[in-house]
C-alpha cells in the first residue's frame, strides 16, 4: 500500500559516485558467500583497493567476513538472516552498544528481530556501515520505524525529511497517524496543514480508507477542515466499509454504523445543504429514523429539537490574498483580450495553497467574462479551470477558484496564467513589486514567457493570488 501512496525517491548523499560504484563491484565479484573464506585468508589484498576507512567500511556492509554476530529478520515466514559486525554496529548506534557491550549484553551470536522488515533493516545498516541513506517510497515508514528503534537520530531525520518531500493530499491521512506514533510533531502539523487546504482531495483518497479510529475521529473533529460537510460524510462512510473488511465484518448499513461508534456524531451533517441532507445522508440508512426526522426539524422548524451532532459550521481557513500592484488605473483605448494569455511567474520561500486569483474586470460598466485560469510548473499543469465571473464595473479585483487548492513548493517558479473573453476594455495593475510579504510568507515574481497579452512584474493582470498557508 505505501508504494501507492508516496513517490519513488531515493537520497543519497554526495560521494564518490566511481568508489561507491568499485565498492559494489567488489562486493559483488570477490566477497560473494562462494569466495568470502579466500578473501579473508588474504587470497586478495581488497584493503588497498580503499584508499578511506569509509570505503573499506562499506565493503564489510551485508557481508559474512568478520562477521561476528547475524540477525534473523522480519515476521515468520519471511525472514532473512543478515550479517553483521559488533563494533560498527555499536559505533553507529547507542543500543547496539548496550546489547553488545553494556553491563547486560548477551553474547548471543544470532538475534531475532521480528518487528522490522527486512529491507528496512538493511537500509539502516547501510547508512551504519556506509553512511549512505537510501530511501524509497515502499520502505520509507519502515525504515522510520528502525531508526526510531536503533536510535539512529540522522537517519530518523532523514526519513522525516523525505515523508515532507513526498507529502500530499493522497497520503496526508495516513502520515498523520504514522507522524502521531512515531512522536514527529513538526510531520504532524505539516500534515495537518495540507488536510485542511486541500481536505476534499484528503477525504477522497485511499488513504483516508486506511486510518485508525483515533486518527478519523480527530479529522472529524477538526475545526478548519476546507470540505464541504457531505464529502465529510462520504468519505466517513467509505473508511466504515474499509474498516468492516478489516473486522471481517459483512460491510451492510447497520455494520458501518456499528464501527463509526460514537464518530457519526463528530459529522456536522445539520450544517450540510437541506439538499445535500435530503439527497444523501437522509437516505444513506446510516441514520436511525429518528436521528433522520429530527433533522428535518432542525432545518423547518421554529422550535427545533436538540440534536447529539453539532450544528455549528466548521470555520474552515481564512484565504489570504497577495496583491502584487501598488495602484490599477484604465484608459480608453487600453488592456484589451481578444483570447490572448496573460501569465506571471512566482516563488515562496514557504509552502502555500493556491486557491485560485483575484483578477481585473470592465472598465466600462458591470460585464460578464470567461475565465481559463491555470496554474503551471515546468510547463506540467498543477492545476485549470474555466469558470465565469461578474464584474461590476469598479476597481476592485474579483475571485476566480480553482475546483481544490494546488499545493506550491518553497522556492520553485511556478506560472499563473489566465484567458479573459469578455469587454474589451479592462482595469490593469500598475506599480508592480518583485517581492511581496503576506503574513509570513514572501512572494517573489517573475516576467513569464507565456504572457502575449503585455502582463509583466510591472503591471497587467493576476493581481491576486489567493492561498492558504
Amino acid at each position: 500500500m505505501a508504494a501507492e501512496l508516496f513517490p519513488t525517491k531515493k537520497l543519497v548523499p554526495s560521494t564518490s559516485a566511481s568508489s561507491s560504484t568499485s565498492i559494489q563491484q567488489y562486493q559483488q565479484q570477490n566477497l560473494t558467500n562462494n569466495n568470502t573464506t579466500h578473501t579473508a585468508q588474504g587470497g586478495c589484498s581488497w584493503q588497498g583497493l580503499f584508499p578511506t576507512i569509509r570505503e573499506r567500511n562499506s565493503v564489510m556492509f551485508n557481508n559474512e567476513m568478520m562477521a561476528d554476530v547475524h540477525f534473523v529478520v522480519g515476521p515468520p515466514g519471511g525472514t532473512q538472516r543478515v550479517p553483521g559486525h559488533k563494533y560498527v554496529l555499536a559505533v553507529g548506534s547507542s543500543v547496539f552498544h548496550a546489547m553488545f557491550y553494556g553491563e547486560l549484553a548477551e553474547d548471543q551470536d544470532e538475534i531475532r528481530i521480528p518487528d522490522v522488515e527486512p529491507p528496512s533493516f538493511l537500509a539502516m545498516l547501510k547508512y551504519i556501515y556506509c553512511d549512505e541513506i537510501d530511501l524509497c517510497a515502499d520502505t520509507v515508514l519502515a525504515t522510520l520505524y528502525a531508526a526510531k528503534k536503533y536510535i539512529v537520530p540522522h537517519l530518523a531525520r532523514a526519513c522525516v525529511n523525505f515523508l515532507e518531500t513526498s507529502l500530499s493530499a493522497k497520503n496526508a491521512c495516513v502520515l498523520l497517524s504514522q507522524s502521531c506514533l512515531f512522536e514527529e510533531p513538526d510531520l504532524t502539523q505539516r500534515c495537518w496543514e495540507v488536510i485542511d487546504a486541500q481536505a476534499e482531495l484528503a477525504l477522497r483518497s485511499e488513504g483516508f480508507c486506511d486510518i485508525d479510529t483515533q486518527t478519523l475521529e480527530s479529522i472529524l473533529r477538526r475545526e478548519t477542515l476546507n470540505a464541504k460537510e457531505m464529502v465529510v460524510f462520504e468519505a466517513a462512510l467509505n473508511w466504515a466499509e474499509a474498516e468492516c473488511q478489516r473486522q471481517d465484518l459483512t460491510p451492510t448499513i447497520e455494520n458501518k454504523r456499528l464501527v463509526l461508534g460514537k464518530a457519526i456524531y463528530l459529522i456536522r451533517i445539520p450544517t450540510m445543504v437541506l439538499e445535500d441532507f435530503a439527497n444523501g445522508a437522509a437516505q444513506s440508512g446510516v441514520l436511525t429514523l429518528n436521528e433522520t426526522n429530527d433533522i428535518f426539524l432542525w432545518y423547518t422548524a421554529a422550535n427545533k429539537p436538540e440534536l447529539l451532532f453539532c450544528t455549528k459550521p466548521r470555520k474552515g481557513l481564512a484565504p489570504q490574498r497577495c496583491h502584487r500592484f501598488q495602484s490599477c488605473a484604465y484608459r480608453s483605448n487600453q488592456w484589451r483580450y481578444r483570447g490572448r494569455c496573460d501569465s506571471i511567474q512566482f516563488a515562496v520561500d514557504k509552502r502555500v495553497f493556491i486557491a485560485g486569483f483575484g483578477l481585473y474586470g470592465s472598465s466600462c460598466g458591470s460585464a460578464e467574462y470567461s475565465a481559463k485560469i491555470e496554474l503551471k510548473r515546468q510547463g506540467v499543469p498543477m492545476g485549470q479551470r474555466i469558470i465565469k465571473y461578474f464584474s461590476d464595473g469598479s476597481s476592485s479585483t474579483f475571485p476566480v477558484w480553482f475546483d481544490y487548492p494546488v499545493q506550491i513548493e518553497p522556492d520553485t517558479f511556478y506560472t499563473a496564467s489566465v484567458v479573459l473573453d469578455g469587454n474589451e476594455l479592462s482595469y490593469f495593475g500598475q506599480e508592480g513589486m518583485t517581492e511581496v510579504q503576506c503574513g509570513k510568507v514572501t512572494f517573489q515574481f517573475q516576467c513569464s514567457s507565456d504572457s502575449t497579452n503585455g502582463t509583466g512584474v510591472q503591471g497587467g493582470q493576476i493581481p491576486e493570488l489567493i492561498f492558504y498557508a
